[in-house]
Parts: C-alpha cells; sequence; structure tokens
C-alpha cells in the first residue's frame, strides 16, 4: 500500500509537472513530447444555435492516442466535463451531459449553445509513451437584440429656442453582448451637443443574462420640426460580425401659434350658381388648430353661421340671397393673437322667363287678347339673371328664332301649338330655365271634309260625316230631315258630326247641306248626290264610298264628241268593206264584227289606240266615269240594235 501511494504522488507530481510545461490552465499550446494539438483562438455561435470547437492533432510514427479530455476553464477554475478513453465516451457533469458530446475527428460539440457556456475549452490528448499534449479555444454566445420600440411623447411639444422637451425613447431588449443605439432626423445621425440635444443612454442586465438597452432624445424644435422624421439604430454584434437594425420612422407633434390664415369657396365648379352646395374652408397654420368663427355680412353686421366644424361650413342649395360676404375669425389659445380672412360668395341667378302674346289685327293694327285667323302674334319672352343670357324660341323641338321677340304674321289653325322659350347663360354652363307657351287661334270653324260628289242608289241609306276645325266647340246643322243622327266626336279641336239618312228622290235633287257654328261665324257644306249608275265597272265607287272627285263638264262634253267621232268612223269602215264585198252577211241579216266572248246580241269594235295614258283618260262613260289605267290602251264600243 505504501508502494501504490508513493507511485501515485510520483503521477501526479509528472502531470503538474506537465501542466507547468504547457504554460497552465489558460496558456495557448503546450507540448510534450512529439504530439502536437491544433485548435481555434476563438468560436462564435448565436445563442440557442449548436457550437462546434475543432481539436486536431498529430501522432508519432506508430504511434497512438490513450485518451482525449475536454476541459472547461471559468476564470480561474479547470474542471474535466468530458472524455473519451479507447473510443468510448465519458461524461464526468451532469449538467451538461444532455448537450455535450465528442466527435469522431474529437470535435466538442455543445447544443443549444448557453451564455453560461461562453468559456475556455482545453482539450488534452494522452499519446501513450510520446506523452500529453493540448490546447485551448474561447467560445463566444451572442444573440441579436429584438426590434426597436419607439416610445415616443403622447402630449404635443411646444416650439421653443430655449428649453429642451423629451422627444421619444428607443428601447432594444435581449441582446448579448449589450447593443448600442444612436438617433437620426431626417436620415441625419443626432448627437448630443450640450446646446440643443441631449441623448441618455441605459444599460439594463435582466436575470437571464442578456441587455435591454434604452436611449431617451431630448432637443429642442420649432415650428420647421413639424414634418420631421424620426427614427432610431441599434447597433449589435452577432457572431463576431457587426449588424444594424431600425426602428419605423416617426414624427412629433410640436405646438406652435399660428402665423398665417387662409379662406377660400370650395365649389364643383368655377362658377356657383342657384342649386350649388358651396364649402367655406377657413385655415390656420397654428397646431393645435385654434377655434373658428365664420360669419356672415349683412348691412354692417356679423351674422354667425351654423354648423361650423374645424373652420368648414357647407351651403346646400345656394340661393341669391346667400351672395355677399364672408368673415373668418381665429383665435390662438397660444398666443391669444386673432387673425381674421374675408371671402366673397357670388351666387348666379337665372329665373324661370315669363312669355307675353300680343295679338294685332291685320287691319286695324290693334292689340287683340284673342289671337284670331289672319291676326300677326306677337310672343315677348323676358326673365331677370345675373348676367348675359340668350333666347331660343323652339316649336316642337326645333328651333325657330333665337331673339327674344317671336312674330307670326297671318296666323292659321296651323300655327296653333306649343312655343317654347329657352334661356340660358353662356357665362354659367348649366344654368337655363325655359317657359312653354300655348298658343291656340280663334276663327270660325274650317271645314275639313273633303270636296267631291257623293255616289248613292235610291233607297239605300246613307251615312255622312261633317269634319270641322274649330278651338270652340262648334254646333251643326244640317238641312235634310228626317235624319239619324249619331254622338258628336271631338278630339285636338277636330269635331265630327255624322248622320244616317234614306236616299230619296228629294235628297237626290236637292243636296244635303251640313253647316258648323261658333261665335266667330259659319261655315257650310254641300253634300252633291249623284246616282250610281245601274252597271259599274270596276273602279266605280259604291254608296260606301262618300266622296269621289267632281268631274268637269267641260271633260264630259269631249268625251261624248270623240265617242261621236269614233262611231262615225267605225260607220264609214263598215259601209266601205260592204261596198267591196268582203263583209259576209248572216241569214239574220245583221253584220257582225266581234271577239270571241263578245255577247251574240251585240256589234262590237275593237279600237286601239296609242295615245299617251294622259290623253287616253279623256275617253269617259256618258256618266263621267273615268276608265282605268287597263282599259284606257283599248276601246270597245257595243253597238246594240
Amino acid at each position: 500500500m505504501a508502494r501504490g501511494g508513493r507511485l501515485g504522488r510520483f503521477a501526479l507530481g509528472c502531470l503538474c509537472c506537465l501542466v507547468l510545461a504547457t504554460g497552465g490552465p489558460g496558456g495557448r499550446g503546450g507540448v510534450s513530447g512529439e504530439g502536437e494539438v491544433a485548435m481555434p483562438e476563438v468560436v462564435e455561435v448565436e445563442m440557442g444555435k449548436t457550437a462546434l470547437i475543432p481539436c486536431q492533432f498529430s501522432l508519432p510514427e506508430n504511434g497512438s492516442y490513450a485518451y482525449i479530455h475536454w476541459h472547461s476553464f471559468d476564470k480561474t477554475q479547470r474542471k474535466l466535463i468530458i472524455s473519451m478513453i479507447r473510443d468510448r465516451e465519458q461524461n464526468t457533469d451532469p449538467k451538461l451531459k444532455d448537450r455535450l458530446s465528442i466527435l469522431a475527428n474529437f470535435s466538442l460539440e455543445i447544443r443549444q449553445a448557453a451564455l453560461q457556456d461562453a468559456k475556455v475549452y482545453i482539450c488534452q490528448v494522452g499519446l501513450g509513451s510520446a506523452g500529453v499534449a493540448e490546447n485551448r479555444t474561447t467560445l463566444r454566445v451572442s444573440k441579436a437584440p429584438e426590434p426597436p420600440v419607439i416610445q415616443k411623447t403622447d402630449t404635443g411639444i411646444t416650439a421653443s429656442d430655449s428649453e429642451k422637451y423629451e422627444i421619444a425613447k428607443c428601447i432594444s431588449r435581449n441582446s448579448y453582448p449589450a447593443s448600442t443605439i444612436t438617433w437620426y432626423k431626417d436620415e441625419e445621425p443626432l448627437t448630443e451637443n450640450g446646446k440643443d440635444i441631449e441623448i441618455r443612454p441605459m444599460h439594463i442586465m435582466e436575470s437571464s443574462g442578456l441587455y435591454t438597452v434604452q436611449s431617451t432624445l431630448l432637443a429642442q424644435v420649432t415650428k420647421d420640426d413639424r414634418h420631421a422624421v424620426f427614427h432610431c439604430q441599434v447597433d449589435y454584434s452577432l457572431m463576431g460580425a457587426k449588424q444594424t437594425i431600425v426602428s419605423k420612422n416617426f414624427t412629433i407633434n410640436i405646438h406652435y401659434p399660428s402665423e398665417e390664415i387662409s379662406f377660400v369657396i370650395n365649389a364643383s365648379r368655377p362658377v356657383v350658381k342657384e342649386g350649388d352646395s358651396v364649402t367655406l374652408h377657413c385655415k390656420a397654420d397654428g397646431n393645435p388648430p385654434p377655434e373658428y368663427t365664420l360669419v356672415k355680412l349683412q348691412d354692417g353686421e356679423e351674422e354667425p353661421l351654423s354648423d361650423v366644424s374645424g373652420g368648414k361650413v357647407v351651403l346646400r342649395d345656394v340661393d341669391r340671397n346667400q351672395s355677399g360676404s364672408y368673415l373668418c375669425k381665429v383665435l390662438d389659445l397660444q398666443s391669444f393673437a386673432e387673425l381674421n380672412a374675408s371671402v366673397n360668395l357670388f351666387v348666379n341667378y337665372l329665373d324661370v322667363p315669363t312669355v307675353r302674346i300680343v295679338a294685332v289685327d291685320a287691319e286695324k293694327q290693334q292689340r287683340k287678347h284673342t289671337p284670331r285667323d289672319g291676326d300677326t302674334l306677337l310672343l315677348t319672352c323676358n326673365t331677370t339673371s345675373s348676367g348675359p343670357v340668350e333666347f331660343q324660341w323652339e316649336k316642337k323641338g326645333e328651333g325657330i328664332s333665337t331673339d327674344h321677340l317671336l312674330k307670326l304674321t297671318k296666323v292659321t289653325y296651323q300655327d296653333m301649338g306649343e312655343y317654347t322659350c329657352r334661356v340660358t347663360m353662356p357665362e354659367v354652363p348649366g344654368l337655363s330655365r325655359s317657359k312653354v307657351a300655348s298658343v291656340v287661334i280663334h276663327s270660325k270653324p274650317k271645314l275639313t271634309t273633303p270636296e267631291g260628289v257623293v255616289y248613292v242608289k235610291e233607297g239605300e241609306v246613307l251615312n255622312l260625316t261633317c269634319s270641322v276645325f274649330s278651338v270652340q266647340k262648334p254646333k251643326f246643322f244640317w238641312s235634310a230631315k228626317n235624319v239619324t243622327s249619331h254622338p258628336l266626336s271631338s278630339r285636338n279641336h277636330q269635331h265630327n258630326s255624322t248622320i244616317s239618312i234614306q236616299v230619296t228622290e228629294a235628297i237626290l235633287a236637292s243636296g244635303i247641306n251640313c253647316s258648323a257654328e261658333n261665335k266667330l261665324g259659319t261655315t257650310e257644306h254641300q253634300f252633291m248626290l249623284e246616282l250610281r249608275p245601274a252597271a259599274t265597272k270596276p273602279g266605280v265607287p259604291d254608296s260606301d264610298e262618300m266622296l269621289k272627285p267632281k268631274e268637269s263638264n267641260g271633260v264630259i262634253i269631249v268625251a261624248v264628241i270623240v265617242c261621236i267621232m269614233v262611231v262615225s268612223i267605225l260607220g264609214a269602215v263598215l259601209y266601205f268593206l260592204h261596198k267591196k264585198g268582203k263583209l259576209a252577211c248572216g241569214r239574220s241579216g245583221k253584220q257582225e264584227i266581234t271577239r270571241p266572248d263578245a255577247h251574240k246580241d251585240e256589234i262590237v269594235v275593237e279600237v286601239k289606240s296609242d295615245k299617251a295614258p294622259e290623253e287616253a283618260g279623256l275617253l269617259q262613260g256618258a256618266n263621267g266615269e273615268k276608265k282605268s289605267t287597263g282599259d284606257q290602251g283599248e276601246e270597245y264600243i257595243n253597238l246594240r240594235n
């Protein structure tokens, strides 16, 4: 036992000599024997990630290692944490058991690196008979901070040339090592100068070992700083590299008194007219906004406007009475100064025109209230407006005059209707007014029944209609007795009276007279009745066709003369043929020149005419009826025995 104790003390003394030979626990490299260990001086790792500390060594020729020992050195304490002996890993630190490993290349692996892992690590290699060699590496653990948070002053900052106010705080949390903060204004860095800028930094170590860094910016501000943009920048180190992160931009609320004031009119168009909506907007350049008072100046007095909000008031559906001067008054609560501004509002207007109709007698040149047939009408259009106007007279949508006076000469019932006077203001787009005037022409009834002959048949019942145009409802009178009167029909001043009567010899002889009467006179119409021929050809009107154009007596005479001449010529031709013996005679002693479809008891002579249809139209029957177009090319004359 004593001998064994002496051997142990000897081995311990050798180990101490080895440690001293390597320069101590914190030394960089001592080598004993022929072995040599190579390690980096520093290894960087991000907190929570895996750290790898390499350990490389060379062996003598035909040599091998006996063990690998990994030690941690913290301040003055050297501690064995893990070993590998004969390819077997032995973990001697229970706290690090789940996070430490020796890899196949003898590197030390530390998983989920924490701040406590930031130490010096020593790799010791036992080389058997060649001795012992070791080296060391410093492990550094870092963590990036969270994005910076800005806490700016909620209340307004008063503009001042002498006093500094707190602008904002910039806070950067949970970094390692501690970060630094720099302030920027309009992208220019701010530094404390002892005058108008002051920066107060603060470092706080949390219980986790991480740092929270805070910087407070104080400065003197002016009115010009109301648009300045501020932010802070955090500089930190991560795994040996310099990194930065910036905050969001922000502006500050600066309080300053009003110096200028503006008062404007906002409208949908440059020129305001009645019916538009107008906004009066008063704005001062102070902050916070001052109190606004809007009034209308009326006869030297101030009439306050209601519903004023933030210096604005909306006037809806404005009219001409709202034209005038408006005043905006501002009282600044910081400087107690009063500012004023005024604006003039002019509302254009155009009244609905009035139309006056005057009738002038064409003969007496006297003005009358009731227009009559043949008079001259003067339609005058007048209006009131805020500016020059243009007139346009229209009838049925078509323009007929551009003067305010419309003159209609020798009017008839055809001039009746609605006339529109349209007035516009060229200087005010969209402003237009119009007035419709109805023109009524008074006269005695105007006959609208067509002239002509009514062909009838004795004994039949005949319907006759008398039509007139009259503004006043007329009275109808018929000359015939024993008639059946139908209800009077009227539409648009057109009046119709219809009767039913049986045709007699007396009616045929006298005809029927219709008269229409109103307060201005009477109009008569004579219905000419003629007996319808017994044998009618196509185109001859029956009793249902009431009116046909009346034939002229001269035309009838000409037609009779032509017929006589044709018969004479035909008689001469027949006599000539009989003398020449070219006309065969039958038993009956009658001679026929006939068409195959002629009647046996008729002698038909065909006479072809090359006359134009207009000339052939003169060939008519004795009863005055015209031949149809198809009958004018040929004439068939029946010569009866």
